[in-house]
């Protein structure tokens, strides 16, 4: 959400995830779970949100080097229906990949959020999620930590990444309407066509975590906020 970026000082280096170093395969694994819950959630969205998170960010084939040794980057992502989720077990949740969105076909912002910076909570709003939507993966991205890029104006820079938002001005074929003048309808960014590039997965910062000896490090904090309904 644009409004991250005033308090970005404060929370860039939070993540929420676990990431597991695999040496013998030169890899680093995110592992992330989603719980999903709410009047418009269901099994088979749970699925697909996560597939589309996954696709969009193993897109990237994203690469980090650790001690002179080049590891791919790889996302493991789940989804599950929590219809028997309460508040309780949101607050009292100590597992770091565990993460809790709301869905419904209402949101009073009208679009879908986190609820901080590296978080693990948040309201997704139903239609954001639709038609291979890059929403899920853009707000995966606020989760794991990152900001919306300074400098929204990134005409002749060519492909956007995936956490430019919306009404960031884009070459002519990244536009709702390649036809239209920037800032004029149809003159931003459509959402559709963001990737993750491999300077999102720079910006994770992974060089900077530290491993435990089984392998593992926590990325970041909880936020464990529990969301009621938004009403029109």
């Amino acid at each position: 959400m644009q409004a991250f970026n005033r308090r970005c000082y404060k929370t860039e280096f939070n993540k929420m995830g676990e990431a597991e170093i695999n040496i013998a395969k030169q890899q680093i694994v995110i592992h992330s779970d989603f719980f999903f819950y709410g009047d418009a959630a269901n099994e088979a969205l749970s699925l697909q949100i996560a597939k589309d998170i996954a696709t969009h960010w193993n897109e990237a084939k994203g690469k980090v080097v650790l001690k002179n040794r080049l590891y791919q980057v790889v996302f493991n992502i789940t989804g599950h229906l929590a219809e028997h989720l309460t508040p309780e077990m949101v607050f009292e949740n100590t597992n770091p990949r565990n993460n809790y969105f709301r869905v419904e076909s209402f949101a009073g912002t009208d679009i879908s959020f986190v609820d901080d910076i590296g978080s693990n909570t948040g309201y997704f709003k139903l239609d954001n999620l639709l038609n291979n939507s890059t929403t899920a993966a853009h707000e995966y991205g606020h989760t794991l930590g990152l900001i919306h890029p300074a400098v929204l104006d990134i005409r002749g820079k060519g492909q956007p990444g995936m956490m430019y938002p919306r009404g960031t001005i884009v070459d002519p074929v990244y536009q709702y309407n390649p036809a239209a003048a920037p800032l004029e309808p149809g003159g931003t960014i459509n959402p559709f066509t963001r990737k993750v590039l491999q300077g999102d997965i720079d910006n994770l910062r992974l060089r900077k975590l530290d491993f435990s000896r089984t392998g593992f490090a926590m990325l970041g904090g909880f936020t464990s906020m529990w969301h009621q309904k938004h009403l029109p």
